[in-house]
C-alpha cells in the first residue's frame, strides 16, 4: 500500500508503515522504484534505484533512529 503519508511494507512476515516524514526520499519516487525493494543481508533492506538502505531494527524501533541530516560544505546556501 502506498498513500500520501507513506507506504506499508512487509518484511520477514512483519508489516511496517514507512512514513515520508521518516524516509523523505520515497515521497517523490516513482511507484516502480518504491516497489523495487529487497533484502540487503539479514538485517537490512534496500531500494537500489533510490540508493536508500534501512536497517530492519529502524523499522521496529524508529525512536532509536532519529533522522539527522547534516549539510555538506558543497551545499549552496
Amino acid at each position: 500500500m502506498i498513500n500520501a503519508q507513506g507506504m506499508m511494507l512487509s518484511v520477514l512476515g512483519q508489516d511496517y508503515f514507512i512514513s515520508y516524514n521518516r524516509v523523505p526520499w520515497l515521497r517523490d519516487a516513482r511507484v516502480s522504484s518504491a516497489l523495487n525493494v529487497r533484502m540487503a543481508g539479514p538485517n537490512a533492506i534496500e531500494w537500489p534505484e533510490l540508493d536508500i538502505d534501512l536497517e530492519i531494527d529502524s523499522l521496529k524501533h524508529p525512536e532509536r533512529y532519529p533522522l539527522v541530516m547534516k549539510r555538506s560544505p558543497l551545499d549552496i546556501v
